[in-house]
């Protein structure tokens, strides 16, 4: 998980670059697409795709159309909404996932759990804000942070569902499904979109986005993010979002973007307490 919130991290980074260029749907369209062709060669090569991987292929539209949903939200969010609340608005994410996972698994999050939640709440709100209560103050939902919330909402739900619909399939293969269902969702909504790029015109950045999301921050995230939900309850699964925050803080600096003030470490130690909160296995769950 800690690997997971690095990669998306990278996504909001490069997103905010490539979002004016693109239209959302037609980046995620194509992401999908080379994520599902590289997942297949994975599976194949490894001998991980059996018959059992296509049982009841809805269940991977289900899971596809959460994860689509929440991405092109993100990137439509990007073109208008400042990076600071659309991180605000991320940081709501591990509540939903429990209030999800109480709703489909029965899974009760622990005392512990919940002060974790909390912590890393508000180390998250205090790193995302930069310290300055007066912008957190002047903190106003717009469209593009009312867009990406129903994007939030649907990647809250992604985690519990998976469990409750996975079978048992190797990760490549199964991960390939999702990402081949998402391929086929959004080439049929972004169709005529799609067809009027001019791919030849798009800057580098585009590029650059389209290839990390497709293969950093969509396989190998999907990855991470199946392996650790069949091993670990929904709400601490997504409760490690809440580094994400300071995982974008190193991704702006590496990108040239600013040095950070030093009065944001507090949240980035509260980030980490949270973190060492939920190292404390409370719970025994088998592995499907």
């Amino acid at each position: 998980m800690m690997l997971f919130a690095a990669l998306v991290a990278g996504s909001f980074s490069l997103g905010r670059l490539a979002a004016p260029f693109i239209d959302p749907m037609v980046l995620n369209a194509v992401r999908f697409v080379l994520g599902a062709v590289l997942l297949w060669t994975m599976a194949l090569a490894t001998g991980g795709v059996s018959r059992a991987v296509f049982s009841a292929p809805w269940r991977y539209f289900v899971l596809a159309g959460l994860f689509a949903l929440y991405f092109v939200t993100m990137f439509e969010g990007l073109k208008t909404a400042e990076p600071v609340s659309m991180a605000a608005v991320f940081t709501l994410n591990p509540a939903l996932t429990a209030v999800f996972g109480y709703i489909l698994l029965k899974q009760v999050t622990t005392p512990r759990m919940a002060i974790a939640i909390v912590i890393g709440g508000l180390g998250a709100l205090w790193v995302i804000f930069r310290a300055d209560l007066s912008a957190l103050v002047r903190f106003e939902i717009g469209r593009g942070e009312a867009i990406y919330f129903w994007g939030c909402i649907a990647h809250a739900l992604y985690s519990p569902m998976l469990r409750k619909l996975s079978r048992g399939e190797g990760a490549l293969a199964f991960n390939a499904g999702v990402l081949s269902a998402g391929a086929v969702i959004l080439l049929v909504l972004s169709g005529p979109k799609l067809l009027a790029v001019d791919w030849a015109a798009l800057p580098g950045i585009v590029w650059t986005t389209i290839l990390y999301v497709a293969v950093l921050a969509t396989s190998v995230t999907f990855m991470c993010l199946r392996y650790a939900t069949l091993r670990l309850p929904s709400a601490k699964v997504m409760a490690y979002t809440y580094i994400v925050p300071s995982w974008v803080i190193l991704w702006e600096v590496a990108l040239g973007h600013g040095v950070p003030p030093a009065l944001i470490l507090p949240g980035v130690a509260l980030t980490a307490l949270s973190l060492l909160l939920l190292l404390k296995d409370e719970e025994k769950i088998a592995v499907a």
